[in-house]
């Protein structure tokens, strides 16, 4: 029995040393190239409700509890959520917002766990039409090492950013 607890213990010791060596920032981005002029992809970004539209976070849950303050649109447009497990809690407010090319939005997620990211969308000009980049990048905190042993956060994240692109596409383009 005490090698078994001896045992368990040096496992659980290892997996919090192994978390301790992971990145204290985490980031991730995918871009996609849409047929559509900034112009048109701009308003699908900068106005929380029409962002919730195709934002796979806020699709995760049907029962998502949602809340808009400040402008329609633009700096200082901000929303609160409250969802499932899949969703969490949180606020997302745009900080920044540069018509058609780029705007910035601050993530304080309160549920699962408390953490504040930045999230970035840019807009390129390209060719025939746009590419457009998702990107998020913040602190990691301890718990959010730790989650990071067991799930790959890297590619929850960016498989979510995928998919909201894809639907973004869809809908600039239609």
């Amino acid at each position: 029995m005490l090698i078994f607890l001896a045992c368990l213990v040096g496992l659980l010791g290892a997996v919090l040393f192994y978390a301790s060596t992971k990145p204290n920032e985490c980031n991730f981005s995918r871009s996609i190239h849409i047929l559509a002029p900034p112009e048109k992809i701009f308003p699908l970004i900068d106005d929380p409700r029409a962002m919730n539209e195709w934002n796979p976070f806020v699709k995760a849950d049907p029962n998502i509890k949602l809340s808009y303050s400040g402008p329609p649109n633009g700096v200082g447009a901000a929303n609160d959520f409250d969802g499932n497990n899949k969703v969490g809690a949180g606020r997302a407010e745009i900080i920044e917002s540069v018509d058609p090319s780029k705007v910035v939005v601050a993530l304080r997620m309160d549920r699962p766990m408390k953490c504040q990211n930045r999230v970035e969308f840019t807009i390129v000009p390209n060719g025939n039409g746009s590419d457009v980049t998702w990107a998020m990048s913040g602190k990691q905190p301890f718990m959010g090492k730790l989650f990071s042993v067991f799930v790959n956060t890297e590619k929850m994240v960016s498989s979510a950013f995928e998919t909201g692109l894809a639907d973004l596409k869809a809908r600039a383009e239609a």
